[in-house]
């Protein structure tokens, strides 16, 4: 871990100042050394208080993401859980539900060191720049039902933009939440099952919203970010009480939000499919959330959730 990193986490956990010189001693650096990174904290836009013979610490003003801020906004009384950095909030839910996490609760964390994303892709998930969060739900129904909890998700995360900026999202199926044509949220549902019973046991809902990432790895295409003031915590607690409002029922309401939310619809679509490429024009969203397509012969058919991707077509 960077040093810049290093002092934000102890500036983080600590509601006091904290010295320079204890910093250097705490990280074997040099105080000059402590010094250009709390500048470059500054310069990333964290708020920190410098006062000579007292040191370094992070204002009020600073969006910090806590279980106790996060559960003040909630309307769901849940399990919430606030990590540093973690691999994966869906890895750290899997683990915890193997030492015996029973109940519907929420895993944040500040960074991801190896976010991931559909088919096998990664999320890039830098400190503090987004929120990263997994849901761990109960839904005690067929598995053939659970493949829902995917695209509710991206239902849950507009709704949460739309209440909490002036932001207009829109969804590319299956799940993408875009906002002014880029891709800010990545989605990752996951399926625990019990096989004796052939029921889901546990769904673990991963969602990733870029809030103010504005530099992406290479080969990351068409990312972008909210780009909006929004309380962390606040979008948080929203989209989760979104999320488990949807899971509570009332289908018909949330299939119409997402079909009308589409950003492809009558659109010029090419899809993947086994590494096939497919030119189509996109009809609408079935009942169970499907694409259904007309095809360049006139064929219509219906893509399902899976080992699908689709692009807009270029002109």
């Amino acid at each position: 871990m960077s040093l810049k990193k290093d002092i934000l986490y102890s500036l983080l956990r600590s509601n006091d100042y904290i010295s320079g010189e204890q910093l250097a001693k705490k990280f074997g650096k040099s105080r000059a050394a402590v010094w250009k990174a709390v500048k470059s904290l500054i310069h990333d836009g964290y708020d920190i208080d410098a006062v000579t013979n007292k040191g370094y610490k992070l204002t009020d003003n600073n969006d910090v993401v806590s279980a106790q801020s996060i559960k003040s906004y909630l309307k769901n009384d849940i399990d919430v859980i606030c990590l540093d950095c973690v691999d994966s909030t869906n890895n750290e839910c899997k683990r915890m539900l193997a030492d015996g996490q029973y109940g519907v609760f929420l895993v944040t964390a500040d960074e991801q060191t190896a976010g991931r994303g559909r088919q096998g892709k990664t999320f890039y998930s830098p400190i503090a720049t987004g929120v990263y969060f997994s849901l761990v739900i109960r839904p005690h129904a067929a598995l053939k039902n659970a493949v829902t909890a995917t695209t509710a998700a991206s239902v849950a995360v507009c709704k949460a933009i739309e209440q909490l900026t002036d932001k207009q999202p829109k969804i590319k199926w299956v799940n993408d939440v875009y906002v002014d044509n880029k891709k800010i949220c990545g989605i990752l549902t996951e399926a625990i099952t019990n096989f004796e019973e052939g029921i889901v046991d546990s769904v673990i809902i991963g969602i990733g919203i870029n809030i103010s990432t504005h530099s992406f790895p290479d080969g990351v295409d068409n990312a972008g970010c909210l780009n909006a003031d929004v309380d962390r915590n606040r979008l948080i607690a929203k989209t989760v009480d979104e999320l488990l409002h949807i899971a509570g029922g009332d289908y018909k309401s949330f299939i119409d939000y997402y079909r009308s939310h589409s950003l492809v619809i009558g659109e010029r679509i090419k899809f993947i499919q086994n590494s096939k490429v497919t030119p189509a024009t996109a009809i609408e969203i079935d009942e169970t959330g499907g694409l259904v397509v007309k095809l360049d012969d006139g064929t219509v058919t219906t893509l399902r959730s899976g080992e699908i991707s689709i692009r807009k077509m270029e002109y």
